[in-house]
């Protein structure tokens, strides 16, 4: 799975996970130069608290397009330090 935005590959893997419609992809798949910290949080209930990354590619900017959740509730350990998008980002295989 690979995902694209600003028609760059920003995060590529074979072994994505899939919850709520969305491909977490491993913390190691994802191109860090195009990933900026974000001081965005939200919760979900059964998840727990998303971090938020921006995104920068080729002089345009992505605002809190990329989320993960640093620890998760029991619940979510599988996608525990996995990322996820949206905002555009597309999803190819």
């Amino acid at each position: 799975m690979k995902a694209i935005w600003n028609n760059q590959i920003i995060a590529e893997s074979d072994t994505t996970i899939i919850i709520e419609n969305n491909h977490y992809f491993p913390a190691n798949s994802i191109n860090k130069k195009y990933f900026e910290d974000s001081n965005t949080t939200s919760n979900c209930p059964w998840k727990g608290t998303a971090s938020y990354y921006s995104l920068e590619v080729n002089g345009k900017k992505n605002v809190d397009a990329a989320w993960y959740y640093a620890e998760t509730k029991h619940a979510a350990k599988e996608i525990e330090g996995h990322v996820a998008f949206w905002k555009g980002v597309q999803m190819e295989e």
